[in-house]
């Protein structure tokens, strides 16, 4: 940053890049605030947010350079905001990004007394000749699968209407998560920057997965003509989205419509590539492949 706050734009310089290229992202937080209004606890929400964006502009090979935030709520909250904001710091800091501005706004009569929105805007770039697009992907390349924390940042509709999202339900324990559903919910987004930096030169696409799954993200990076088979059997389904399954009485593929079923992030890759990126990420699997389309669908879970 080149000025601290008083000025009515944030001022950046960056460096380091032959022929920059700069990446852009926004997103929001989703209904998952409910939750984090019902149980008090805002300190994560900033998380969520600043990784959200993070990983979608890495997806591109871009590194996070600044990012701004909007918080909207009818009155202001002074500690609220303040836990909000440190959760924004501690994940910008994490990855090397400088919160460089935000705004605060107070709408009395527009937000229920509790409630609140929040915001996120990223700027990164990446030199013109490393850009991540998935034009090079051919049929016979490999689908690496990166596990999540949980739900993230999306599906949290669905997950209250399953759960309910008072303070006394969402503090009910589950054995089968070894704490309350509410602790679970709020599980912050994980983010996936530092861990494949080092290894952007030999992934030929990313898909962050969010709303829509692997079903809508997959086939975002997916040359014309190709598809993308997974196989369900390969990886862990976490127990939180089997809890929702099971409790909600949800058909399979509407869960993999609606969340990301314990998968944060898909890389594809030649299978020259598979040993050395799986040796680096071991929690990383191979969960499928890529191949010639030969339906309309351009993603296949077995």
């Amino acid at each position: 940053m080149l000025a601290g706050p008083g000025l009515f734009g944030g001022l950046f310089e960056f460096k380091g890049f032959k022929q920059p290229v700069l990446v852009s992202s926004v997103d929001g937080v989703g209904t998952k605030l409910k939750i984090a209004s019902a149980l008090n606890k805002h300190d994560t929400i900033g998380i969520d947010i600043v990784n959200h964006c993070v990983n979608d502009i890495f997806t591109c090979g871009a590194e996070p350079l600044f990012f701004l935030d909007y918080i909207a709520m009818g009155k202001l909250a002074p500690d609220r905001v303040e836990a909000i904001v440190q959760g924004l710091a501690n994940a910008c800091q994490e990855v090397g990004c400088a919160l460089i501005g935000g705004e605060t706004a107070e709408m009395p009569g527009l937000y229920a007394e509790g409630d609140y929105d929040l915001a996120g805007f990223i700027i990164g770039a990446v030199d013109k000749d490393n850009i991540i697009d998935g034009k090079t992907i051919t049929a016979g390349d490999i689908a690496i699968g990166l596990t999540s924390s949980g739900l993230h940042t999306n599906g949290y509709s669905l997950a209250r209407k399953v759960f309910g999202d008072t303070a006394e339900k969402l503090n009910k324990h589950y054995p089968e998560l070894g704490r309350t559903i509410g602790e679970a919910l709020l599980e912050p987004h994980w983010c996936y920057y530092r861990q494949l930096k080092p290894l952007l030169p030999l992934i030929k696409g990313m898909a962050h997965i969010t709303g829509g799954g692997l079903t809508g993200n997959v086939p975002r990076i997916l040359p014309e003509g190709l598809t993308a088979q997974f196989d369900s059997k390969s990886w862990a389904v976490p127990p939180i989205f089997q809890l929702i399954q099971r409790q909600g009485d949800v058909d399979k593929d509407e869960m993999f419509r609606v969340f990301n079923m314990g998968i944060g992030m898909v890389l594809i890759c030649s299978p020259d590539s598979v040993e050395q990126i799986t040796r680096q990420l071991p929690e990383a699997k191979v969960i499928g492949e890529v191949v010639k389309q030969t339906r309309e669908a351009r993603v296949v879970i077995k």
